[in-house]
Parts: C-alpha cells; structure tokens; sequence
C-alpha cells in the first residue's frame, strides 16, 4: 500500500481530514535539526488547532508557541504550555477574554501585538484595573503591509508602551509573509533587505537605556534563512502538516505532507467527468484551482465546485465508480484544518481514532 492509503477507508466518512501522526513526528523532528537551539523556536499553531499535536511539539523541549486567536491561545494554555505570544493585537472585548485566560492559566505566560499607543493604552488599563502586567510585543511592518508599525515610528512607541503600568515591552515581532519567493538566493536577499531595520531598531531601545528586546521573526517561507541568524526566535507553523503550495514552492525545505483530505466519488457523469462530495466547505477556497492535488489520481483536472461537490475531468470514469476514495493533498492546509471538526488519526495505514480541532472555533470557553 501507498503511505497514504487506509487499510479500514469505510471507518471513515468523506470528505474527512486525515492527520498522520509518524509523519507529523518525523516533521517535527526536521524542525528541530534545522536549527542549532530548539530554544529559538515558537512555532506557530495556526495549522494543526490540535491540542494533541502541540503536546507532541511538546514532548521534544519545545515550550514557546505563537498563535493566532484567543481559542488558539486558550488550548496552548489547556496544555500548559509555558509561553504563549498571540501574536495578534487584541481590541475590544478581545481584551477581556486575553485577561481571563491570564487568570485561568497560571502556567502559561502570556503576551500580545501592539502596534499603536491607544490599543496599548486600553490593554494596560484593563490589566492595571485587574492588578496584572501583560508582556507585549511591538509589531515591525517590514513590507507585509497588514498590520505593524513603520521601523522609523517603532522606537517612539516602544518607549511610550515602557510608561504604561499594565504592560511592558519585551520584544519585537517581525512577520514577512509577503516574501515567498520560490528562488532561495532571491528570497533570503528581499528577506535580508526586510530584516535591515529590526537590528537597528534593537540597538536603539538598548541605547535609550530599556533592557534587549527578544525578536521574533519570519513564518515558513523564511524559516531557514532567520534560522541561520543568531539568537532570534523562529516561528513556522506550516511545517508540521505542510501542503501542496509549500511542498511546491518551497524545494528547499524537507517536511513532508502530514495531512490530507479524503474524498469519494458520489457521481460519474459521462465518460470523462465524475463528482466527488469536496466541495468549498471541506478544501480552502481562496486560491484559484486547482485547491487539492491527489495523490492517487495525480492527472485529475477540477472543472468546476462548489459548496458540497468537486468536478474533475479523468481519463476514463470507468476507473472511477461510484465510492472511489480520493486522497488529495491541500493546496493550503492551514485554513482546509479549520474547515474540520475532527481530524481522523492514520498510523501504519490505519485509522485508529479522531482528535479534536479544538481552536477552529472562536471560543473554546472564553
């Protein structure tokens, strides 16, 4: 059998997210050995949303993580992981709910974005009025253009954050995610160009008389170029699934997919198209087609899809009845998870059990 082939297919309903646990092991293995201190890592969880699958991040050392909501944020804390940066910067009752966890989780030191003074101001307030102090990154836009402060502005602002009671400053969060370029020589010199101004705005904050601000950097496309740089922190979040794109565009990175989907044929229209039930709520729909590469089927071409059903031109649908199964290798994996309840757990091509997506929700229980 294929690596990704179920000996027991009819114990699992479609379309079905299958998670391989050795393959997530072996990942999480190559992370490790990609760097020289597994103290510089923080990965991201915005993949998996799988408690069990951070506690196998776990079991290797690492202990810092990011993430990306406050659900995603609470199951870090369920796990009592020991530092959790949400890098995200919180507004509104957002605020509220980041308190709460800091009181109902004690093991775990949390922090947060801030990338202008009157969102710091309301986040020290609340925590002041609750006798608490909540660390705080200063968020660097180095050319994503999505959230962040300008390099020259950064200075000002992290020395009025140092001012407010119910916050304090420990670090700069940089996050280049515009830059995957698939060419390493070309990435890693926009990468380095990007990162120009964060050691520089490091060395003011230490001159103003503040203590060394920790950086975190980079998502996955720029992993082992930060990698190489001493002392930062790293944060991939992709790698312990990886997907299509990534697998695709980024040659230069080892891991190996770790995640599918599984679909059926559910109608054979003619000779050359057949239906299967993948449709936009069970495969990320953001990017043009094709959004799913299968790996038992490797030349099928979608035509068409929609809510609940995928179209896709084979050589022959005689191949193909009805029942078929498909094992299809997300183009983006990270938002395909969220998309999934559960996810069914394979080992030694058997589905032996289901995990929680325990963070796709906005709430957990706050």
């Amino acid at each position: 059998m294929e690596w990704y082939q179920l000996q027991n297919p009819e114990q699992v309903d479609s379309p079905a997210l299958l998670v391989y646990k050795d393959r997530i092991k072996q990942n999480i293995d190559l992370l490790k050995n990609m760097i020289d201190d597994i103290q510089r890592l923080r990965p991201h969880v915005k993949t998996s949303k799988i408690a069990e699958v951070v506690q196998l991040v776990q079991a290797i050392g690492i202990q810092k993580y990011k993430c990306a909501t406050i659900a995603e944020a609470e199951m870090l804390g369920m796990v009592k992981a020991k530092d959790v940066l949400l890098a995200y910067q919180p507004v509104g009752p957002k605020i509220a709910r980041l308190l709460q966890l800091v009181q109902q989780y004690p093991d775990t030191d949390f922090a947060c974005l801030v990338d202008n003074k009157a969102a710091g101001e309301a986040i020290s307030r609340l925590f002041e009025a609750a006798g608490r102090q909540l660390r705080v990154y200063i968020d660097l836009n180095v050319g994503m253009n999505r959230t962040g402060i300008k390099p020259e502005a950064a200075l000002e602002l992290y020395q009025y954050l140092y001012t407010l009671p119910g916050i304090r400053p420990v670090g700069i969060h940089v996050y280049d995610g515009h830059l995957h370029d698939t060419d390493m020589a070309i990435r890693k010199k926009r990468c380095d160009e990007a990162y120009g101004p964060v050691p520089v705005l490091q060395h003011a904050i230490v001159a103003s008389g503040l203590p060394e601000p920790v950086i975190v950097a980079g998502g996955s496309p720029t992993f082992p170029i930060h990698a190489a740089r001493p002392v930062i922190e790293c944060s991939p979040g992709t790698f312990v699934f990886w997907d299509w794109g990534y697998g695709k565009n980024l040659p230069e990175q080892p891991f190996q997919w770790a995640a599918l989907v599984l679909s059926r044929v559910v109608s054979v229209i003619d000779d050359q198209l057949l239906c299967l039930d993948l449709g936009h709520k069970s495969v990320a729909a953001e990017n043009p087609q094709p959004r799913v590469h299968f790996l038992n089927v490797p030349d099928a071409q979608p035509v068409s899809q929609s809510e609940e059903h995928l179209v896709l031109r084979v050589a022959d649908t005689a191949a193909y009845p009805v029942g078929t199964t498909f094992y299809g290798v997300p183009l983006h994996i990270c938002p395909t998870v969220a998309l999934y309840e559960r996810a069914y757990v394979v080992e030694d091509n058997v589905c032996t059990g289901t995990w929680k997506v325990i963070a796709r929700d906005r709430t957990i229980t706050h």
